[in-house]
This record gives structure tokens, sequence and C-alpha cells, in this order.
């Protein structure tokens, strides 16, 4: 289920990684989506698994909700640090808003175009059509854990993390026909993002890069 790569499994496989796909390399040329290294410096303990999670303080941010069938876990995404955890705070979102899109059927997304920047958006966007035109949406659950979070000497933000797609399936949305994402390694997907901090202080997604099997 890569995201762009974000595979949820065949529609994922078929074009990189289901939900491998969604986060930012949709075809071969998306290295225009790169990240570049990460100073990394991760927090600490809690669990975070929101079905509608509450919005970070400040902007007026979307509210996002995905439903009972689909979970996305975020494991120890906490920082003691509050300029990363904001950082943290709207890269779970980032991904949350791309999930509940697919689910919606929501080329249009609001919440996609408020997480991502000019130039991650269109590879966002193509991501979240192929689960459209194919008529399908998620179920089961992703785990998004390991997340290393640091702010470069530019002021930008970058954040790695990890989600374990293998639990998560397509849907046919007419048929009932689930796919499961294949138990192989290239199912835990590493992201690896470049943030950029807006002036009502939301930190947008500028570049994504994705890594099948760096996690495991």
């Amino acid at each position: 289920m890569n995201r762009p790569a974000r595979p949820v499994t065949v529609a994922l496989t078929a074009s990189a990684v289901l939900l491998l796909t969604a986060c930012g390399s949709g075809d071969d040329d998306a290295s225009s989506d790169k990240i570049k290294g990460a100073d990394t410096s991760s927090g600490a303990t809690a669990s975070v698994s929101p079905t509608a999670s509450a919005a970070p303080e400040g902007a007026d941010r979307p509210e996002i909700t995905l439903p009972k069938e689909f979970q996305a876990d975020f494991e120890s995404w906490t920082n003691s640090d509050p300029k990363l955890q904001a950082i943290l705070n709207d890269g779970r979102e980032e991904l949350r808003s791309q999930y509940a899109a697919v689910i919606e059927a929501d080329l249009e997304s609001e919440a996609v175009a408020f997480y991502n920047s000019d130039a991650t958006l269109p590879t966002a966007r193509n991501w979240i059509k192929q689960f459209v035109d194919d008529d399908e949406t998620l179920i089961g659950k992703v785990t998004v854990f390991d997340p290393q979070v640091s702010i470069g000497d530019s002021g930008s933000g970058v954040l790695f993390y990890c989600v374990d797609e293998r639990q998560a399936s397509t849907k046919d949305r007419k048929t009932g026909e689930v796919t499961k994402t294949p138990d192989k390694p290239e199912s835990v997907i590493q992201y690896r993002i470049n943030l950029d901090k807006t002036s009502q202080g939301v930190w947008k997604a500028a570049s994504v890069e994705v890594a099948p099997g760096a996690c495991s």
C-alpha cells in the first residue's frame, strides 16, 4: 500500500507500493520529491492511534477522521521539544489526510492541500487518484513508528518515519474483494520528508522520498 510510492497492496504493488505511492513518488521520475539528509533526534514514548485526532494549536487546521475499518496507529509520536513536536503533529496529519482522502474518494481533499506544498500536492493527489480510478478503499491497519525529527540549519524540518502496511488491505467498493498487502520487508516503508513552516505556523511537506524495506 505504498504512498508515492505508499502501497496498500495490489493497486500499490503495481505502481510502487500501495501506501508508498501516496507520499511522494508516484512515477519513476519523482526524483523532484527527494529529501536531503537528516540530522535525527527522536522523542520518547506514548502511542497515538487517533480516529479523529485533535488538530494542533495555531492555524485553523482541518479535522481528519478515519473510519473504524481503517486504523493508523502512531507509536512513540512524542518529543520533549515543542518545536519538534509541532513537526511531528503536522507530519502525522499529512499522512492521515491522504488515507482519509482515499477512503472518502476525495480527489480535491482540502486537508491534503493544507498539509502539502505546491511541490508535493500533485504527487499526493495522483496517489489518491489511483484508488479512486480503481474504485478501491483501504481497510485494516498501518503502524507508523520510529519517528526521527530535526530542524536543519536552513530552518526546514526533516522527518523520517516507518510505516508497516502488512496488516492493511485494499477493498473493491463494488465487489467487496479484498487484496492484502504482501507480508514481506518491502511492505515496511520508510518515509523521508522535508517540511517548511508557513507564516501561519503549519509545517507543510516540501519534498518526500520513500524507501520500501529500509525499516526492516
